[in-house]
C-alpha cells in the first residue's frame, strides 16, 4: 500500500518565469508525516527538475511521471538529467497517444541517465469514440512495451482508464489476469469533495472491497498439456487467417487495377459503410464482439487501401 500526492495539491505555481517558490511547501511535510506516523511509503509525480530536487530532498520513496510529460522528449531529457543515478523507483505513465514508441524513448531516456528502477504505469489513451470508460484500454500497448522491454515491470491505472468508481473493479481484474505488476487506484475519504478526477475515485471501504475481490493469476510460464494442445490449434487456425489475409490484399490489388483504369478514388465511403454493416452484424451472429471485429477491419480496410 502507498500514499501518494496529486500535483495540484502539491507543487506551487509558477509565481513568474522560470521561478517557483515554496515548491511542494505544504504537500511534501504532509506525505512525510504519512510516512511516519502510518509507516507507509508515499510517491508523487513530477513534471520539472525542481519538482525532482525537492521531492528528493522530501525523502520522497517513489516518484511517477505523467502522460503529458511522458510525451514531451525536452521535458523527459529534463527529468532524466535531474534523476540521473536515482535508486529510487521511478515510474513512467503511457503518453495521452496510444505511440509505443514514445513511451519506450521515455524509459529508455531515464536508463540511459542511470536511472536504476524504472517502471511503467499503463492509464490508458485519449480517443474521440463514446465508451463507457474515459481512456481506451488498447490493452495491447503495454503488452508490446513489454515485450520489447522484457524487464519492464508494467502496472495499471485502472482509474484513470475508468472514469468512473463502478469499473474500476472489473478493469483491475482484467490487467491482473494480463499479468500487470500491480494496480494503482485512486481512493479519497470523501470523493464527491475531491479537486480533481472526483468521479474516478473511491472511499477506503468501496477500495478494501474491490482488491478483496480481485484474484491474482499464477503468471509463471508452465502451462498444462490441454493448454498446449489448445495453442497448437490457435497456431493452425492463426495460420489460416495470414492465407486469407494473403488472398484478400491479392484481390485488392486487382480491385485497385480496375480503379485506376476506370479513374476511380482508391476510397469508396458507400462501399465501407457496406462492409462496417456487414461484418458488424456477423460478428453479433457469430458471439464476438462487434466494435471489436470492427477496429480489426479497420486496420485491415487502412491495409487494402495502401495496397490498391
Amino acid at each position: 500500500m502507498c500514499i501518494s500526492a496529486f500535483r495540484a495539491g502539491l507543487w506551487k505555481p509558477r509565481t513568474r518565469p522560470g521561478n517557483f517558490e515554496g515548491v511542494g511547501e505544504k504537500g511534501l511535510p504532509w506525505l512525510k508525516r504519512v510516512q511516519d506516523e502510518l509507516g507507509l511509503k508515499v510517491m508523487v509525480e513530477v513534471g520539472s527538475p525542481l519538482h525532482v530536487e525537492a521531492a528528493l530532498k522530501a525523502g520522497v520513496d517513489m516518484l511517477w511521471i505523467g502522460a503529458r510529460t511522458t510525451a514531451d522528449p525536452f521535458a523527459m531529457q529534463a527529468l532524466a538529467d535531474a534523476l540521473g543515478g536515482t535508486d529510487i523507483p521511478v515510474f513512467v505513465k503511457n503518453p495521452t497517444n496510444p505511440d509505443a514508441e514514445l513511451w519506450i524513448g521515455a524509459v529508455e531516456r531515464l536508463a540511459s541517465a542511470g536511472v536504476k528502477d524504472v517502471r511503467a504505469i499503463h492509464r490508458g489513451f485519449s480517443f474521440y469514440e463514446k465508451s463507457k470508460y474515459r481512456n481506451y484500454p488498447k490493452w495491447q500497448v503495454p503488452l508490446d512495451v513489454q515485450q520489447r522491454l522484457p524487464g519492464l515491470k508494467m502496472y495499471c491505472d485502472p482509474s484513470h482508464i475508468a472514469g468512473n468508481g463502478a469499473y474500476i473493479q472489473e478493469l483491475s481484474q482484467r490487467a491482473l489476469d494480463l499479468g500487470f505488476a500491480g494496480l494503482f487506484i485512486e481512493s479519497h475519504i470523501s470523493p464527491q469533495s475531491a479537486l480533481s478526477d472526483a468521479s474516478q475515485q473511491v472511499t477506503p471501504q468501496e477500495l478494501s472491497g474491490i482488491l478483496s475481490r480481485l484474484v491474482v493469476k499464477d503468471a509463471s510460464d508452465s502451462v498444462s498439456e490441454e493448454i498446449s494442445r489448445l495453442r497448437e490449434t490457435i497456431n493452425m487456425i492463426d495460420d489460416n487467417l495470414l492465407d486469407l489475409l494473403a488472398q484478400r490484399m491479392d484481390v485488392s490489388r486487382k480491385i485497385g487495377q480496375c480503379k485506376k483504369a476506370g479513374n476511380m478514388t482508391v476510397y469508396q465511403q458507400r462501399r465501407w459503410e457496406e462492409v462496417v454493416k456487414r461484418i458488424s452484424e456477423g460478428a453479433v451472429s457469430r458471439g464476438l464482439d462487434g466494435k471489436a471485429v470492427q477496429e480489426l477491419y479497420k486496420i485491415i480496410h487502412q491495409a487494402s487501401i495502401e495496397c490498391q
